[in-house]
């Protein structure tokens, strides 16, 4: 089977598809923010929460329900900060995984990726890495809100996290973004093949 990607293509395909795949697992896991609340373990990521309080009425308590899974809307997640990191992050998430498909597939396909074309996809990957680091930048802004300073023994702020601990999809997330920049654009330099020109 011919490919359109050098040597060095192939590396960068592969370590593409693997930095995409790191941001887009730890984007998605509620694990990036940990703590505890009713002496239950919880958890937050940018759009999800596991374990949260609801109010049984007949037995007149609160309890928790240890439980993963998205907020009921757009609306419903706890700081502004938080929802401007889901839209950046999903945004660089969604670039990665592009490029990413696109390299896989020049290591089957003759004449996908050119010189031209590789640098053009590293700079999007500098994007989309980019994108994810602002989006992790953000993310400690939203520690000030009412949901996590429950969670985090009510000492968390901006940039304070109380008794609450920074969990791995947090550093998955920024490490496959940092990857992303720094090795993948790098490598996209050099991805392509020469095309070659026709008399015709």
């Amino acid at each position: 089977m011919a490919s359109s990607l050098t040597c060095a293509g192939i590396i960068w395909a592969l370590l593409s598809l693997l930095c995409a795949a790191a941001s887009c697992v730890g984007f998605f896991m509620p694990y990036w923010l940990l703590g505890s609340q009713m002496d239950k373990p919880v958890s937050f990521g940018t759009f999800r929460r596991c374990s949260y309080p609801v109010r049984d009425e007949s037995r007149q308590l609160t309890i928790m329900v240890e439980q993963c899974g998205r907020y009921a809307s757009f609306q419903g997640i706890p700081s502004l900060e938080w929802k401007i990191c889901t839209i950046v992050t999903g945004v660089g998430c969604g670039l990665l995984l592009l490029v990413a498909l696109t390299a896989i597939m020049g290591c089957c396909v003759t004449e996908l990726i050119s010189r031209t074309i590789g640098r053009v996809a590293g700079g999007m990957q500098f994007v989309g890495g980019l994108l994810i680091g602002s989006g992790c930048a953000l993310y400690p802004l939203g520690w000030d809100s009412e949901e996590v300073r429950q969670t985090c023994s009510n000492l968390s702020d901006q940039f304070e996290l109380g008794t609450c601990q920074i969990g791995w999809a947090y550093y998955c997330t920024g490490g496959g973004a940092a990857a992303a920049m720094l090795i993948c654009t790098w490598l996209a330099c050099f991805a392509g093949k020469k095309q070659k020109h026709y008399p015709y």
